[in-house]
């Protein structure tokens, strides 16, 4: 994202507030699940994607190539979001294969469910690992990017376990928590450091930094879920149902838009008032 003037924002906003036409987006976990409806929902609206995964290249082959049937020049990129050395290096890829990084997607996670009783110390740091840390190895190098461009989006994908806990998921819940002060934190940083710079003009596309809290979502992680036990779920849910991957990546979306750069620092949740 370039610095731009406020009534070039405003001219593009009424042209198309959803647009995101010459902007890269880069989403963690991004060729399953969530990850992937949030992909084909940024491609839907111009952006170019770069799809991160972990272990399944053959699945994320046929991925990009059915984000480069819906008009993406889209890349995939392998690697580990526990290790900071893998962030660094997959954040300098898609800079380097498509010139910018205007949107990264914290979106990768894992989930080892068990009791605090009978969780082993390796449970919980394998989650805190890949959900928490693996958010801040990835927007280290990317936050320096678009620091020095002066704009750029970021959006964390929590839960609304982080907000309510959850029986046998501590370190999940601890996981997605901590990524609520992480995006509150770096929410301040962002505009502090611009504003130092002098480019925080008041008008621009800006740099934001967001939280989006699924809740109980239709996915692969819940497909193995006994139907008595969605049932119960399901009736602790206002609106009595489970979402859709598609409704979480609208919000987010949203989100990526240049014209949402008045929002930051937030907590959006997608859970059919669960967290009510």
């Amino acid at each position: 994202m370039e610095p731009t003037t406020s009534a070039e924002v405003t001219a593009r906003s009424l042209a198309d507030e959803d647009s995101l036409v010459g902007r890269v987006a880069l989403v963690t976990g991004g060729t399953r699940g969530i990850g992937a409806a949030i992909s084909l929902s940024l491609v839907q609206r111009g952006a170019t994607v770069a799809a991160g995964f972990s272990s399944n290249r053959g699945a994320a082959v046929a991925f990009r190539e059915r984000l480069q049937r819906a008009g993406s020049e889209a890349s995939i990129h392998q690697g580990n979001v526990g290790d900071p050395d893998h962030c660094a290096r997959v954040v300098g890829e898609v800079i380097e294969r498509h010139g910018r990084l205007d949107i990264l997607v914290n979106n990768a996670g894992v989930t080892v469910d068990r009791p605090v009783s009978t969780m082993t110390v390796e449970d919980w740091h394998k989650v805190l690992r890949v959900n928490l840390s693996g958010a801040f190895y990835m927007t280290q190098p990317a936050l320096a990017h678009m620091l020095e461009r002066g704009s750029g989006r970021i959006i964390n994908i929590s839960s609304v376990v982080g907000e309510t806990g959850n029986i046998g998921q501590a370190n999940y819940a601890a996981s997605k928590s901590g990524l609520l002060g992480l995006t509150k934190t770096l929410a301040r940083e962002a505009a502090f450091a611009l504003e130092k710079a002098g480019r925080l003009d008041g008008g621009g596309i800006g740099l934001t930094v967001n939280a989006v809290t699924p809740g109980l979502i239709e996915t692969e992680m819940t497909a193995g879920v006994p139907p008595k036990v969605i049932e119960k779920l399901q009736a602790t849910i206002p609106l009595r149902r489970m979402g859709a991957p598609e409704e979480v990546a609208r919000v987010v979306r949203f989100l990526a838009a240049d014209a949402s750069g008045y929002i930051t620092g937030q907590v959006w949740g997608v859970n059919g008032g669960f967290d009510m």
